[in-house]
C-alpha cells in the first residue's frame, strides 16, 4: 500500500484547528441535513444493542447520539488528537465514557487492531482520503450488518469546490486535498463484499448511502 503519511498527518493538524468550535457546534444539536438523513436511515435498522464504528469521529456527534439511541458500544477513529480528545471529553460528560474506545490514527491501519462491529459509519470522511475506495473495502469485512456514509455529490459546482481548497492547500504548503470518489465505484466494493444498497438521497452539496450485508 502507499503510504500517505504525509497527507494523514496534514489532515491531522487541519481538522485539530477545527476540533472545539465543531464541538461548540454540535453541542446546540446542528446536525447537517445530510447528518440527519444519515441518522434516520440507521434508525431503520434498530439500534439496540447493536455495536458500531464510526471512521472520522471527529468530535463524537453522529456516535454519542445514537449511542443515547440504543447502540450499546461504539468505537471512534480519527487522525486528529484534538478531536478525539473533544470527543472523549464530551463522552464523559454525557455519561457514555465507559461505553466508547477512541483510536488516533488512519483506520486502514489501525484496522486489524478493532474487533468487528454491527454497524459502521463514514460521514463526510472518503472525501478526505485518497483511498476513500479503499477505506470502504477494508472497513467492510469488519462489518456485520451495516455500512452507512455521506460524501460529496459530483458535479460542476463540488469539483470547483475541490480544486478551490486544493488551490488553497497547496498554497499552503500542505499536504492535505479534497477527493471526489464515484458513488458507482463505491457502490460496486460494497457489492464485492457482500453488501447491497438499501438507502441512498441527498442533501446540498452533499449524497449519503446505506448499505446493509446481503442474506
Amino acid at each position: 500500500m502507499p503510504c500517505y503519511c504525509a497527507h494523514d498527518h496534514a489532515a491531522a493538524r487541519l481538522f485539530s484547528r477545527f476540533a472545539r468550535r465543531y464541538r461548540r457546534r454540535f453541542a446546540r444539536g446542528h446536525f447537517e441535513p445530510v447528518q440527519r438523513r444519515l441518522l434516520d436511515a440507521l434508525s431503520e435498522l434498530g439500534l439496540e444493542g447493536a455495536e458500531l464504528l464510526e471512521i472520522g469521529s471527529g468530535v463524537g456527534a453522529l456516535h454519542l447520539h445514537l449511542l443515547e439511541q440504543g447502540v450499546a458500544r461504539a468505537v471512534g477513529v480519527d487522525l486528529s488528537p484534538k478531536m478525539i480528545e473533544e470527543a472523549r471529553s464530551w463522552a464523559e460528560e454525557r455519561g457514555l465514557g465507559e461505553r466508547v474506545d477512541y483510536r488516533v490514527g488512519d483506520y486502514l491501519v489501525l484496522a486489524d487492531e478493532i474487533a468487528p462491529v454491527d454497524i459502521t459509519v463514514m460521514d463526510k470522511v472518503i472525501c478526505c482520503h485518497p483511498l476513500g475506495p479503499e477505506l470502504v473495502a477494508t472497513a467492510l469485512p469488519h462489518t456485520r450488518r451495516a455500512l452507512a456514509l455521506s460524501y460529496p455529490r459530483i458535479s460542476a459546482i463540488t469539483r470547483m469546490g475541490a480544486r478551490l481548497v486544493n488551490g488553497v492547500m497547496a498554497l499552503l504548503r500542505s499536504e492535505f486535498r479534497v477527493y471526489l470518489h464515484d458513488p458507482e465505484t463505491i457502490e460496486a466494493v460494497a457489492k464485492h463484499h457482500g453488501f447491497l444498497k438499501r438507502r441512498e438521497g441527498t442533501a446540498g452539496f452533499w449524497q449519503f448511502q446505506l448499505f446493509v450485508r446481503g442474506q
